[in-house]
């Protein structure tokens, strides 16, 4: 579907939502100004995968016995991370080492429960294509991919606490592994996603005039979002990215972002997308994926204290020219 034809189609039904489903009577919570009023905290983390396993083709739902399986092998992994180590037991095998980096238990955050999209249990995110896999890039398709050791500049977004890893902050908005939080704030013509990893802020002006909220800087980190309203669904579109911005290690420069929002009940919003990039994908693909509210608020995430990595990265890279230039032969392969 294109996405033209999916807001047009939006006031009946498309793939991802049908906005009459809520109606005005419905009570959902309301600001005074009368549109759904989505304020609060609310986290996005689910054991549902954002592509579908292959061997499930086009099977959607899981069963509700699949469902619980899925589940409770999550909570497993994490009782099993949880027990405490042996002091007397052998050294690991230098294979068995996790990667260097890795976050232990303490830090993580991953989903584990299924909550429900339209009373079922999804085996991913992505509905469209019906396989519920990203399309296959298009022929001649470059990889997106800057990061570099010259300087701080040269590092990712991530690394250099700009801009949150993992595309939490969106569009499109996925879950990591700690952290899958964010705020809601809303005024009259505005909507404000706060997400807390990192600290990423996206002010969504409320127009039907694109050209009405031109914005001073167009190359925004998450692009230049604009909304609206049709019915009780914030529809949401994104392009004009800043060119450091990727996404999905493809570039931005081409991409729109259609996303939506809306209630399926006064505590879950189900957040909808469509990516559309025609020099990067050979289709446009869709997705739902379910938002649950939650009491405790949005922290800051005061990424640059203790951020030491940068600093070793660049100064292992100096040693590395440094040695290079004398001609002494490496200990360690890169």
């Amino acid at each position: 579907m294109k996405i033209n034809t999916l807001v047009a189609a939006i006031g009946t039904c498309s793939v991802l939502v049908c906005s009459q489903s809520l109606a005005q009577d419905s009570g959902i919570p309301r600001t005074e100004w009368g549109v759904p009023d989505f304020q609060g905290y609310w986290r996005n983390n689910t054991v549902m995968p954002f592509q579908r396993a292959q061997e499930l083709g086009n099977q959607q739902a899981f069963t509700v016995e699949e469902a619980r399986r899925l589940e409770r092998a999550a909570q497993q992994a994490v009782e099993q991370d949880n027990e405490p180590l042996d002091p007397n037991r052998p050294a690991p095998e230098l294979e068995a080492l996790p990667p260097v980096g890795n976050y232990d238990l303490f830090w993580t955050d991953r989903g584990m429960f299924l909550p429900t999209i339209d009373g079922e249990y999804r085996t991913s995110a992505i509905i469209d294509p019906p396989n519920g896999r990203i399309p296959e890039r298009v022929e001649g398709f470059t990889p997106f991919f800057t990061s570099n050791n010259d300087g701080p500049e040269g590092r990712s977004l991530g690394e250099r606490c700009l801009l949150s890893f993992g595309n939490s902050s969106g569009p499109v908005m996925s879950p990591v592994m700690y952290n899958s939080h964010f705020q809601i704030n809303q005024a009259p013509g505005y909507v404000v996603i706060t997400v807390e990893m990192i600290h990423d802020a996206r002010i969504i002006p409320i127009t039907n005039d694109r050209d009405e909220m031109k914005s001073a800087i167009q190359q925004k980190w998450m692009g230049d979002s604009i909304g609206r309203w049709e019915g009780d669904t914030l529809i949401v579109e994104t392009k004009n990215y800043n060119p450091a911005m990727s996404y999905m290690g493809a570039s931005t420069e081409n991409l729109t972002v259609i996303e939506t929002f809306r209630f399926e009940g006064p505590d879950k919003l189900i957040y909808g997308f469509t990516v559309d990039d025609p020099s990067v994908y050979s289709a446009q693909w869709s997705g739902e994926m379910p938002i649950t509210r939650m009491d405790e608020p949005v922290f800051e995430y005061a990424c640059h204290e203790g951020n030491y990595g940068i600093i070793g990265i660049l100064a292992g890279a100096r040693r590395i020219e440094v040695m290079d230039e004398l001609g002494i032969e490496r200990a360690i392969e890169q």
